[in-house]
This record gives structure tokens, sequence and C-alpha cells, in this order.
């Protein structure tokens, strides 16, 4: 029955990034950034957790006795600590990486510019990011002081407090720990590229309520840049996307009309709680 459970499981992560790839790019054009962010949430997440949580449950519940009325072997139970085991190291491999960027950083002199203290790094590449886990530092390199105006640099920031705002960091690193986790799901790197793009669109969406969006426009266009290699990708959320599309898709929202502001979808949230369910089945061993 462990064994079913694992299949079971399999096939539905499998199954529910398959379609839930198409439901998205169907929907892709109708939908604004904020439906498309709590969608592509959904469809990324709800794989992983799943198998997570039937790994967990088969765990806890252990190598013997009988589930309902089918006696269990070590072979499920071996698969599922497996999982966990490995889930565990890489989640203790990104720590360990995300804590020695943290100590690069802090090594950087600290330097206070339009009123935000930050990081200074001695890098001639104009950029800036948020880099830690939930309290998460402001970063900036010298390139960024010298190639931005005032006006430009003030948007630059307050870009980077959006992430600050919405734990960008924090959240992410969760996020990418499930994305590594489970990078041979169809279509992982699709929606992790989706995402990414689309919390730089939040973040645009929430710094254009308070600087011009055409300035902070021109700023995207000087600010495309690889990262420093001081940062780790797991605990960094920075100004930048990929060039093409999607910055052309950055700027185009920017420049648009802007609505209210973003609803909430709870169905998200609901959605993820049904991946819980292979916990339900705990009581049924004996």
């Amino acid at each position: 029955m462990h064994l079913l459970m694992i299949l079971s499981a399999l096939s539905l992560a499998w199954l529910c990034r398959t379609y839930g790839y198409r439901w998205l790019e169907s929907n892709r054009d109708q939908w604004t950034w904020a439906q498309r962010w709590q969608g592509n949430l959904l469809v990324f997440l709800w794989s992983p957790l799943l198998l997570l949580m039937t790994a967990i449950a088969v765990l806890y519940m252990g190598p013997q006795g009988h589930m309902v009325w089918v006696r269990e072997n070590g072979w499920s139970y071996g698969v599922a600590a497996g999982f966990v085991g490995v889930a565990a190291c890489l989640n203790l491999k990104l720590l360990m990486e995300g804590w020695s960027s943290l100590q690069r950083i802090y090594a950087c002199p600290q330097t206070h510019i339009q009123g935000h203290a930050a990081y200074q790094i001695d890098h001639a590449l104009p950029y800036a990011a948020q880099v830690g886990f939930w309290q998460s530092e402001l970063v900036i390199t010298k390139g960024l002081v010298q190639a931005l105006s005032a006006d430009q640099l003030a948007a630059v920031l307050v870009h980077e407090q959006a992430h600050q705002q919405y734990r960008d960091t924090f959240w992410f690193f969760w996020w990418g720990w499930l994305r590594r986790l489970t990078a041979w799901l169809p279509h992982s790197t699709e929606l992790w590229q989706e995402l990414l793009l689309l919390r730089e669109l939040r973040a645009d969406q929430w710094a254009a309520q308070q600087v011009d969006p055409l300035v902070l426009a021109e700023s995207l266009l000087l600010m495309v840049n690889p990262y420093p290699a001081e940062f780790a990708e797991n605990i960094c959320a920075a100004m930048q996307t990929a060039t093409g599309h999607r910055l052309s898709e950055r700027i185009d929202a920017l420049l648009a009309p802007r609505g209210t502001a973003p609803p909430s979808y709870p169905w998200t949230w609901s959605g993820l709680l049904v991946t819980a369910a292979p916990l339900l089945t705990i009581p049924f061993h004996y």
C-alpha cells in the first residue's frame, strides 16, 4: 500500500505539472500579472509538496505493519527515506551556501545612500539586490552609484525595498529548494523563470506607486547584468531579468495604465492544502 501511495503521488505530480502548465499557457494572455502569479505558484508548488508529504507520511508509518489489509515491507520505506534524506541534505547545502554568501557580503563596507543602509561591493557593473533570508540586506555596487542619476538610483532603491517588503529572499529560498529537489518534473525551468519574472513585475508595480514609472523603466535598461559572484542565487532578489521579451514585458507593464491593487486568491492556498492529504492515511497504518 505504501508503494501504491508513492506511485500515485508520482503520477499525480507528473499530471499536475503537465496539464497545469498547459492551463497556465492557455490563460497567460488573458490574466493579469497578479493572476499569473497565483496560478504559477499553485502549479509550481503543488507537485513537490505532494511528493514531500507522501514521503513524510510513509516515513512516519515505518517499514513494518499493515496498511489497511496489506502487509508492508521495507522497500517503499527506503524510497521515502531516501527522498526525505536527499531533501534534507540539499536544504542544508543551500543554507550553507547562503550563509557563506552572507559572510562575504558582511565583509564589505557599509554605506548610507538616500536614507538606505547598504553594503557596497567594489564592482563596475551597476547592480542592486536584496540578499539574505527573512531579514534581507541591501547590496549595491560602486558602478550603480556612478552609472545612475539621483532619480534613477531612488527608483532602484524603492524597487529593492519592495523585495524586502514581500520577503522575496525568504520565500524564494524555500521555493528554490523545492525546484532543485524536483527539477526532473515537467516544466520546472519554465515555471521557475516565470515566477522570477512575476516577482520582478510585482516589485516594479509596488515601486511605481512611489516613483515615476518612466524613470524606473529607464533604470531597468541599465540594470540587466549577470549576478556578481558574491551573490548566492537562492538568497538573492535582484533587479534584473533575462533579456529579450522578458525585459520588454517589464517595461510594458510599467508604462501601461495601472489598475487597482492586486486581489488575493485564496483558492491558491486552498489548493496547496490538498497536498497534505497523504498525512491523513497515517491512522490507517497499524
